[in-house]
């Protein structure tokens, strides 16, 4: 027997990964810090962090950071938020996410091949 999730639940699902994608940082930060899962996921797997990240939203990838979002969580499709960030040209997202300690290596592709891919090696100090 499965229960109907409340619709305000729903709603407010919706209204958190609307703000990572539009870049309300503030918002997004006191929602989370009222207990919103920071690592909330979207049907995907696409998490607030990695929809901010691959929206270009450096403020809201970096309040996010700061409250402890996994920043190599993959979505679905095996895809890290640093991947999409250097896929994107998002060069402030990039340098959060690797600040943060995001691993080049995860995922598929990874951050690291996609940089190579787009010769954006210089977002890896590979220059």
């Amino acid at each position: 027997m499965t229960e109907e999730l409340d619709p305000r639940l729903i709603e407010l699902a919706h209204r958190m990964f609307d703000l990572a994608r539009d870049g309300g940082a503030e918002q997004l930060a006191a929602y989370v810090d009222k207990g919103v899962p920071v690592d909330m996921a979207d049907a995907s797997g696409n998490t607030l962090l990695m929809l901010a990240a691959y929206h270009g939203h450096a403020d809201t990838v970096a309040a996010l950071i700061e409250r402890r979002a996994d920043v190599d969580r993959l979505n679905d499709r095996g895809q890290s938020p640093l991947a999409g960030a250097i896929f994107k040209g998002e060069d402030d997202v990039v340098r959060f996410l690797l600040g943060a300690g995001a691993d080049l290596d995860a995922g598929s592709p990874s951050g690291r091949a996609t940089a190579q891919m787009f010769e954006r090696g210089d977002l890896l100090d590979e220059g």
